[in-house]
């Protein structure tokens, strides 16, 4: 079985202890002041970047390689490229590139998150192609050569980003504030990836760059600095903060106490959401123990995905001073942990407790140390796992190439680092807990993201909740999950969801406009115009409802029109249809009472059977408006104007040919005049029979070319839909009034020339009423019907309702007109209803025998049957 020699050594001191120089081949230099080393078959290194706050100015009392222990508040250079040159020398032996015994090879490199860090660690162990596996995002390096040899333990960067747009998407979340860490990333990110995040809709309040990391002499000066963004950060009406670093940006957790110190910025941290990529961790520190860490409760943030390792609990409840001397971080984190002291530290310990190493790390809260392994400790896990599984896929090629070292251990001959490099990105392997991991082409983790929600108690403990996940590659439609009852707001929010808006929400019933001046995520509220709605909260404009629904009067749905059409049920239809009843039965009692007195000279006068046809004309004419009543239907469609045209053709032609009559019979003056001869039935009917047979062509032709059918009219009334008869071909239908017209035209004409000639039953001056009345009712329909086809807000079948009316009139003008002298003659004044009366009237109207003769013509021509 291959054992791994574990070297892990620190890029900067942890604290303000000094540690003696030490001296050693190649002269005097600055030490590592804590490290750990564990024998095996192979070495990885670990390179870790620690970090100290307490400032130590310069003196000039000392050796200047002294001051380098405190130079920089966070990273040095210096210090990266020191431990990165110890891992290629001898133990204990600072003398870069060389060698002097067979156990110190390192075949891997540990180290992360931070991306400067690892730029100079790359500098380094790349030129001898050592692999260097990194646990968090460190970006693409622009030198080729250099990338071939990173590996990855963390998805690629894109998911997060696209995880970041989803959840702030997701929550509806447009006015977010950014802070960032200046730097080759923070940078890269601002100018790239906010972009997108605003072609999605997203604006920014403010996007923030932290101040620089400076000398730990200034850290007061930068204090200062960080005050005057916080100003800009806390004061901002985003509830939503996206904070963006690596880890060392942490010392956000360490600087949001301090401000607290600024009495004149309004802390409003329990109103923020922050949301907190994945390289970013909470970095634990003992004096923190003192400090509240409710700020970061209701926090978001991405992680690597991670599990429980078995036996990972037990392990740490196993450590201590005592039991890990080997082990240079342990006894000095214990004193920082514990607040107490070794004998043989150089802690003051005037005011302290002495350790006795058997303090428990469960007893310590999270904000100090955290028990549960954390995604970064995940990944250093994987980490391992991956170098592992690459020896010992290299293991069996290299199997006859090996020999055994004093110590009992295999050393593998003419063995390079380079050669794992094919077996890190290749290989696939599950690890202890059964993940199974894998790299892509460029040396990144397969893998998605974890989304964590921070919940923090009052003995300064806080634990991290899984509650989403980001999986590029799942399903599209499961790319995104996230379980809101989960998640825990800050406490001001009581539970519920925050908001992050420029302004409130545009409710329904109104659409946004925007503001000049201000983001696209800023806007005024406009009530929607008349006849749209918006059915949704901050809709950019209001539209149309579908032609079968109407706005409600808030103006947030649709409401479906109902059906109508004019019925029996409704007081018009009642009204039109008893009238049309109560006409049609006076006719049918005029035709009756004229067919009971047939024999009597004043319905013989003027063609007995052509006034039966008109009077049946007018019944069917009363009758016909029954089909305008009613569910439309295709027959009653088809009857309706057809059978209204028809009728209407047969009445009026009927009075023409009445009127006709009338004049020919008193040009036929003389015995045997040749005009006599036209006077009589035949005609008559004639006239009727040729009107009916063009009226009929007309409508043959508009039944074959474009029929009336039921239809739906969704656009005249704003609340009701009406069913009505289309009438197909308009054209035709004005045809049809237009020739009846003509008739009415030369009817009227005709009897208002004839109106003043002698004669006791001459019809001409009632006809010229009639017809009068006639045409005054069809001149008025034709506007009527067009202005109230064309009318917004008047119910359609108004249209039908109008031309009931204009058929009833008509014909009641008709009726009245003509029939109610003679009707009153024959029920009132039988006595005037005889022929010697007849004659003795024509004769008291004569002045001559010649005009005797005359009406004496004129009597046996009206009274012929």
């Amino acid at each position: 079985m291959l054992q791994f020699m574990v070297l892990l050594l620190t890029c900067l001191p942890q604290g303000v202890y000094s540690t003696p120089i030490t001296k050693c081949a190649g002269g005097e230099h600055v030490p590592l002041h804590y490290s750990y080393y564990e024998s095996g078959d192979f070495i990885i290194g670990g390179i870790i970047s620690q970090s100290y706050l307490i400032s130590d100015p310069q003196t000039f009392r000392r050796h200047p390689s002294q001051g380098l222990l405190d130079d920089r508040l966070y990273f040095m250079a210096s210090w990266t490229y020191y431990a990165s040159l110890e891992l290629l020398s001898t133990k204990s032996k600072f003398i870069p590139n060389y060698k002097c015994d067979l156990q110190d090879n390192v075949v891997a490199a540990i180290g992360g998150p931070n991306s400067p860090m690892w730029n100079c660690i790359a500098n380094i162990l790349c030129n001898y192609k050592i692999p260097q596996l990194v646990y968090g995002s460190v970006p693409v390096l622009n030198h080729e050569t250099k990338a071939v040899y990173f590996h990855r333990m963390f998805p690629k960067s894109d998911h997060q980003y696209k995880g970041f747009l989803k959840l702030l998407l997701h929550f509806r979340w447009t006015w977010v504030g950014v802070i960032y860490v200046p730097g080759d990333s923070g940078e890269w990110f601002v100018q790239n990836v906010l972009p997108t995040f605003t072609q999605e809709g997203i604006c920014f309040a403010f996007v923030e760059a932290l101040p620089k990391e400076s000398f730990s002499n200034e850290v007061y000066e930068m204090l200062e600095l960080w005050h005057g963004a916080y100003k800009t950060i806390l004061g901002s009406t985003a509830t939503v903060v996206l904070l963006y670093g690596e880890i060392q940006s942490t010392a956000l957790s360490r600087i949001f106490p301090l401000l607290k110190e600024y009495e004149d910025i309004p802390m409003k941290t329990k109103g923020k959401v922050w949301i907190m990529q994945a390289q970013m961790d909470f970095t634990s520190l003992p004096f923190q123990r003192t400090f509240s860490v409710e700020f970061m409760h209701g926090a978001i943030s991405f992680a690597v995905p991670s599990k429980e390792v078995v036996g990972f609990q037990k392990f740490l409840q196993s450590r201590n001073p005592a039991s890990d001397r080997e082990d240079g971080f342990i006894k000095f984190f214990w004193e920082q942990a514990f607040d107490c002291f070794f004998p043989d530290s150089n802690k003051d310990n005037d005011n302290g407790n002495p350790c006795n190493g058997e303090e428990k790390l469960e007893t310590l809260p999270s904000s100090v140390f955290e028990v549960s392994m954390t995604s970064h400790s995940y990944s250093v896990y994987n980490v391992v796992y991956a170098v592992a599984h690459a020896v010992s896929a290299l293991h069996p090629s290299k199997y006859k190439h090996r020999t055994m070292v004093d110590s009992g251990r295999w050393r593998f001959l003419n063995q390079q680092p380079w050669q794992f490099h094919h077996y890190l990105r290749s290989s696939m392997f599950n690890n202890s807990v059964g993940d199974t991991l894998s790299f892509d082409e460029n040396g990144e983790l397969i893998s998605g993201f974890d989304i964590i929600n921070w919940i923090t108690f009052a003995n300064q403990s806080f634990r991290r909740v899984n509650v989403g996940r980001i999986e590029p590659m799942g399903p599209k439609d499961q790319m995104f999950t996230i379980a809101e009852d989960a998640i825990v707001w800050p406490s001001v929010y009581d539970q519920a969801q925050p908001l992050s808006l420029c302004n409130g929400h545009c409710h329904s019933g109104y659409s946004k406009i925007k503001v000049e001046g201000q983001p696209f995520c800023c806007y005024d509220c406009l009530q929607c115009p008349e006849g749209k709605i918006s059915n949704q909260n901050d809709m950019d404009d209001c539209f149309h409802c579908p032609e079968d629904q109407y706005p409600s009067k808030d103006q947030v749905l649709c409401i479906p029109k109902e059906m109508t059409f004019l019925s029996y049920e409704e007081t018009l239809g009642i009204i039109l249809a008893a009238l049309a009843f109560s006409f049609s039965f006076i006719t049918a009692l005029v035709l009756g009472i004229f067919m009971k007195n047939k024999d009597t000279p004043i319905v013989k006068a003027n063609n007995r059977n052509l006034t039966y046809v008109l009077l049946a004309s007018l019944l069917l004419a009363f009758l016909s408006a029954f089909l305008f009543i009613g569910r439309p239907e295709k027959l009653t469609c088809l009857l309706r104007q057809t059978a209204f045209g028809l009728i209407f053709s047969v009445a009026v032609s009927c009075v023409l040919a009445k009127t006709i009559i009338v004049v020919l019979a008193f040009l036929a003056t003389k015995p045997g005049s040749s005009i006599r001869k036209w006077v009589g039935t035949r005609l008559a009917f004639s006239i009727v029979l040729s009107c009916f047979l063009m009226q009929a062509t007309i409508c043959t032709i508009w039944l074959a070319k474009s029929p009336p059918f039921p239809d739906f009219d969704v656009h005249s009334m704003a609340t009701e839909i009406v069913l009505e008869c289309n009438e197909g071909s308009a054209v035709m239908f004005y045809c049809i009034l237009s020739f009846m017209g003509f008739l009415a035209i030369i009817s009227f004409v005709v009897a208002f020339l004839a109106r003043k000639l002698p004669d006791s039953f001459n019809e001409a001056k009632f006809i010229t009423f009639s017809m009068l009345v006639f045409c005054s009712v069809w001149l008025s329909f034709v506007p009527t019907y067009l202005s109230t086809k064309g009318g917004y807000q008047i119910p359609k079948y108004h249209l039908v309702a109008v031309e009931i009316f204009s058929i009833l009139a008509s014909s009641l003008g008709l009726l009245f007109c003509i029939f109610s002298p003679k009707c009153y003659i024959i029920i009132m004044r039988p006595e005037l209803n005889e022929r010697g009366q007849l004659i003795r009237r024509r004769k008291s109207s004569c002045n001559s025998p010649k005009r005797l003769r005359c009406h004496e013509v004129l009597y046996g021509t009206f009274v012929t049957a």
